[in-house]
């Protein structure tokens, strides 16, 4: 029986060498294909690319020959890319799709297949399941061109996206005031694409970028894994100190999602990131607009909604669920809890760089560093105390899932219960506005229990009982 490959919120990942393989990678690229072709694209573009992982751009190579020999045509990207960099390919080049291979933040030992619709962004979970349907259970069934012979045909073209995305960033933000400000920024790009985009944007200026963890290696020293959290950013936010810097920004492996450390080395988690860029939309640039949120990320967005009269539309976790809701709303900014932003005017898809650019613009035209950038969004909303615990768990899913529902808690971290949602995991909604979310990882066998309140001294409370109704404690 040949391995099932399973698309998760936002693509398939897997183990390198276990069950990421150059024939498990084909197989879901003949899966690809065929969808594509049930959409009526037959002889279209669809962009490829990479990231720095371990033998990425031979997976990229892989996805290519199979599309090729299914009768489409395709940009290759002439090296790692950003996935951001990727997704304005799409529209750029007018392709039908692309295929990005990242892992994005997940360990060294893993690879990943995202796929992307004609607007740059992630498919809907219909569009997953029809590709899900359409792998190949042997490879043996699957078309393949060899690289030398489509080149030769121009079925697939090499190309550099970078000029065009620049471009396009150049008309999103005015990077001469940014150059202009005299700012130190310090850049943790944590070994992945992102290494190189603020320094090459941003020079020939007052201000001075410093990286760290900018070449390539696909152990990422340092640092648990390329996820813009702590404890892997913790290098970054010590070398923000230690060189007196304004601002640390970091950029996740595949540079979708975006990090922020101010200006004394503390982290400013990404919750309160989201909060931030959308203050900034709205006060500082006047924008007006819908907001999509996933249910794990912040109600300070619920509070800016009804200070600048403008909807928030709430869906499940990734950016299957965000990335269809933003184009129906022609949303401002949609985004989740684990760093990644998407604005208007630019792909319904994260981007790290544009989100680190606005971040910097932000404090550009109030003048203002991290710290006070801060105290201007909670004078609005109120503070706001966010954390999370990822944990293995053993035994059947369903069971562990009636345990939660069974458990019906009256109060959590000493605070009441007001309801239950379960659009997307198990979300207990709090007496001060705060949740509790227990939910299943799409892509690993670990569960998360994430919580925010109002209440600093009750985060550690509010897990325990999280992790005491899923069973774990």
């Amino acid at each position: 029986m040949a391995f099932q490959i399973k698309f998760g919120t936002d693509g398939w990942r897997g183990e390198i060498a276990e069950d990421y393989t150059f024939d498990n990678v084909r197989r879901a690229a003949q899966g690809f294909a065929s969808y594509l072709l049930e959409q009526g694209y037959a002889g279209k573009w669809v962009i490829v690319g990479h990231d720095k992982r371990f033998q990425s751009e031979g997976f990229a190579v892989s996805a290519a020959e199979v599309l090729a020999a299914n009768g489409l045509n395709v940009y290759l990207t002439d090296g790692a890319t950003p996935t951001p960099v990727i997704a304005y390919a799409v529209v750029d080049k007018k392709a039908c799709g692309a295929v990005n291979i990242t892992a994005s933040h997940n360990p060294p030992t893993d690879n990943g297949f995202k796929v992307r619709d004609p607007n740059g962004g992630a498919i809907d979970p219909e569009g997953l399941k029809r590709i899900e349907a359409l792998i190949p259970d042997s490879v043996e069934e699957v078309k393949r061109t060899e690289l030398r012979d489509a080149l030769k045909d121009k079925k697939v073209v090499y190309f550099d996206a970078a000029e065009a995305y620049t471009e396009h960033i150049h008309k999103l933000v005015d990077l001469q005031k940014i150059k202009d400000a005299g700012f130190t920024i310090m850049v943790d790009p944590m070994w992945g694409n992102g290494a190189g985009w603020f320094t090459k944007l941003l020079a020939g200026g007052k201000t001075k970028v410093m990286e760290i963890h900018n070449e390539r290696n696909p152990s990422f020293p340092e640092m648990k894994r390329p996820e813009p959290i702590r404890p892997n950013i913790d290098v970054g936010l010590k070398a923000t100190v230690e060189n007196k810097a304004d601002v640390l920004l970091i950029t996740d492996g595949d540079a979708d999602r975006c990090g922020i450390g101010d200006e004394n080395g503390e982290f400013i988690n990404q919750l309160r990131v989201y909060a931030l860029l959308a203050l900034y939309l709205l006060e500082v640039r006047g924008e007006r607009g819908d907001i999509v949120k996933t249910l794990s990320t912040t109600t300070m967005l619920n509070k800016l909604g009804k200070l600048y009269n403008v909807p928030v539309h709430e869906t499940g976790v990734g950016f299957k669920y965000v990335a269809p809701k933003m184009i129906e709303t022609n949303a401002l900014i949609g985004g989740e809890e684990s760093g990644g932003y998407a604005f208007r005017d630019n792909v319904p898809e994260r981007d790290g760089i544009l989100a680190g650019l606005y971040f910097l613009d932000f404090m550009v035209q109030t003048g203002k560093k991290p710290t006070e950038l801060l105290k201007m969004l909670f004078d609005k909303v109120g503070e706001h105390f966010y954390d999370r615990v990822d944990t293995p768990f053993s035994g059947d899913r369903k069971n562990r899932e009636q345990m939660i529902i069974d458990a019906r808690p009256k109060e959590i971290g000493g605070l009441k219960v007001t309801g239950l949602v379960t659009v997307d995991g198990f979300q207990f909604k709090l007496e001060d506005g705060g949740w509790l979310l227990i939910r299943f990882s799409g892509t690993e066998p670990i569960m998360r229990i994430y919580c925010e309140t109002t209440h600093q001294d009750k985060v550690q409370a509010i897990l325990d009982d999280g992790l005491k109704i899923a069973g774990i404690k």
